[in-house]
């Protein structure tokens, strides 16, 4: 009789010798219930914190990927401190917008594929490729997506090939977009988004590149209920974070905390924020 690996404190053969280089793949081969998306809810409105706005912006050398820090559970704020930026690589990030515990167990998940992918074929994914394995996630959490808890994410990176940031945004059935300059994604996204749209320039520095996005999520604080602004009582600040061709960095506490008070107090002056020139 053939002894149980259990038993024997060994692991399957199959555990040692995976065929495929995406973990996605090995884990929906041999434990397909740990998946997300195939996890069953009860019946009835399922009611989850979500997070709320992200946004990234490109500038010559590379990509900033901010988000605010509020959660939100219908009209309730479910959290004032949530992290939504992770590093997926050392040359990615990704934030999250939508079903917050999902989206977090989400990233998770996509920074332990492109981990096992670079050592199952000892390198590392392009950006495109990476982009395009977190569109097959998303897609996988359809079923959940449709009983309304959504993940919709924004990846950016450095393409070591193409020497530039790159940003790319998702519907809930996985439908990938590049997004060219910046881009936005949450509740608090079309605020935002207006507020990139006349304060971008491609010849952004890195300093002025974190400027606008704070300054964007500041703007989509002003207009959306569930779009967190800097908290100045609490010391509560956007994340944000910069890869270019160094690697990924988030700014300091120190270095975010002075950039969101700088936005704050020039806003005492000018409360709707920096105007755009009309020609």
């Amino acid at each position: 009789m053939e002894a149980n690996p259990r038993s024997t404190g060994r692991l399957p053969a199959a555990f040692l010798t995976p065929g495929s280089s995406s973990f996605m793949d090995f884990l929906s081969a041999h434990s397909p219930d740990l998946l997300p998306g195939n996890r069953e809810l009860p019946e009835g409105i399922v009611e989850a914190p979500h997070g709320t706005t992200i946004v990234a912006a490109t500038f010559p050398g590379g990509v900033v990927l901010a988000g605010d820090r509020r959660a939100t559970m219908g009209n309730m704020i479910a959290q004032r401190d949530i992290e939504k930026v992770f590093p997926a690589d050392e040359y990615s990030a990704v934030g999250i917008a939508g079903t917050a515990g999902l989206a977090v167990e989400m990233v998770k998940l996509f920074q332990l594929e492109l981990e096992h992918f670079e050592k199952v074929e000892g390198a590392t994914l392009s950006l495109e490729g990476k982009a395009n394995r977190l569109s097959t996630m998303i897609r996988g959490n359809l079923g959940m997506a449709m009983q309304g808890l959504a993940v919709v994410p924004l990846f950016a990176g450095w393409d070591e090939g193409k020497e530039k940031g790159r940003i790319f945004s998702y519907d809930v059935t996985g439908g990938r977009s590049e997004e060219h300059g910046f881009a936005a994604t949450g509740s608090g996204s079309i605020f935002a988004r207006g507020s990139m749209k006349k304060l971008y320039r491609d010849d952004l520095t890195e300093q002025q590149a974190t400027t606008l996005v704070v300054q964007a999520l500041y703007d989509a604080a002003d207009d959306d209920s569930a779009t967190g602004g800097p908290d100045m009582a609490r010391r509560i600040f956007p994340i944000v974070t910069v890869i270019t061709d160094e690697g990924f960095r988030r700014l300091t506490e120190a270095e975010s905390s002075e950039l969101a008070r700088s936005v704050t107090e020039r806003r005492l002056e000018q409360p709707d924020g920096p105007r755009a020139a009309l020609l």
